[in-house]
């Protein structure tokens, strides 16, 4: 997955727990095992978390 922004999505947050940034998205296995297989150039579950994206968007 070349073109991955993960610092822009929604799904993407700090965990205390580990320390460290995570991805949040909910998959099974199936799909995780794909996607670590680089069958995708970008994340599919990829959104975006900008919130004020719409907002410049109407200025």
């Amino acid at each position: 997955m070349a073109n991955v922004s993960c610092d822009t999505c929604a799904y993407y947050f700090y965990d205390e727990e580990y320390e460290g940034y995570v991805c949040d998205i909910n998959i099974d296995e199936d799909d995780f095992s794909r996607l670590m297989e680089g069958h995708f150039k970008e994340c599919p579950y990829y959104t975006n978390g900008d919130e004020y994206r719409v907002v410049r968007h109407q200025m």
